[in-house]
């Protein structure tokens, strides 16, 4: 196949890549950064200059690709909600080309969309949250209009914290503020979990995706059904050498500002259906194992 992959030079995106063409795909993997295109070159795919901000311009690689993996969004936190839109405009631009064909669209979300009860797990059957409740349901709000309107034939990857030893999802931004203050807080008693996966058994579970082409499935990428906060904590605070400490929920807007409202959620996730689906079998590293292996300069 020839797979166009949105984001194709960040975290998700790079390691996708790699593994496309280890399974003897052809990739256009789109870059915005001049400096960014020598290395996804050199990793054997084809240039394409675009960004989300440009819908539109994605529209051509989109038309003359058999597949569409879409990574790109923009991780500002401080405009959440107009990214999550962008989101949804990108998704409508790329479904708009892949109408009336069995091409795949493979749209990216999250696990904590899933509306499920507090302490049960996330599955991939469960219904989502509206936007207007969480604005990252967003991109899946548009798939489901890309599947209804024009025929796309269009599945969903939710992520979890996706990690190897130099990134961690939102931990990532969590270590970065915890070298701000100088301590290491979680809310309450940590026992609050969030689900996680190896970049590169996340990678694969793209590729198979892709490759299945399942119109209306939705895969969870999950390793780890939940690893809870405290956990998370002390693995780094032991790596980096910074104290660890509870912090009540009254307390959390001024430690973890725009984090705050995730960091006592308790949000596992199940990969059961997934790992059916596809024949899907995590192999990587756990998050503790991959803290445990941070670089002292994290954050």
């Amino acid at each position: 196949m020839r797979v166009f992959v949105t984001g194709a030079t960040g975290f998700i995106g790079s390691a996708l890549v790699k593994e496309l063409i280890a399974a003897g795909h052809q990739v256009t993997g789109v870059y915005r950064s001049e400096e960014k295109a020598p290395a996804l070159a050199a990793a054997g795919a084809e240039v394409y200059r675009g960004s989300i901000d440009d819908p539109d311009g994605l529209k051509d690689g989109a038309a003359r690709s058999d597949g569409v993996v879409h990574l790109a969004f923009n991780h500002d936190f401080s405009q959440f909600m107009a990214n999550c839109e962008t989101d949804r405009r990108v998704i409508s631009a790329l479904g708009s080309v892949l109408a009336g064909s069995d091409r795949p669209l493979i749209v990216t979300s999250g696990t904590a969309i899933a509306k499920v009860p507090p302490g049960e797990l996330a599955k991939e059957d469960a219904p989502r949250v509206p936007s207007s409740d969480f604005p990252r349901a967003a991109s899946e709000e548009a798939a489901a209009d890309a599947a209804a309107a024009h025929g796309v034939n269009v599945s969903v990857v939710r992520l979890p914290q996706v990690h190897d030893p130099e990134r961690q999802g939102l931990i990532s931004p969590w270590i970065g503020i915890a070298r701000e203050k100088g301590v290491f807080a979680y809310v309450g008693d940590g026992h609050n979990r969030w689900p996680a996966a190896h970049i590169l058994d996340v990678a694969r579970l793209y590729r198979l995706a892709v490759e299945r082409a399942e119109s209306g499935a939705i895969y969870n990428a999950v390793a780890e059904e939940g690893v809870a906060a405290r956990d998370i904590a002390e693995a780094i605070g032991r790596r980096l050498k910074l104290p660890v400490k509870s912090v009540a929920a009254e307390e959390a807007p001024a430690y973890f500002g725009w984090l705050a409202h995730l960091a006592a959620r308790d949000m596992p996730a199940s990969s059961e259906q997934t790992r059916k689906k596809l024949g899907w079998r995590p192999t990587g590293p756990t998050l503790i194992a991959d803290l445990e292996r941070l670089p002292l300069s994290a954050g």
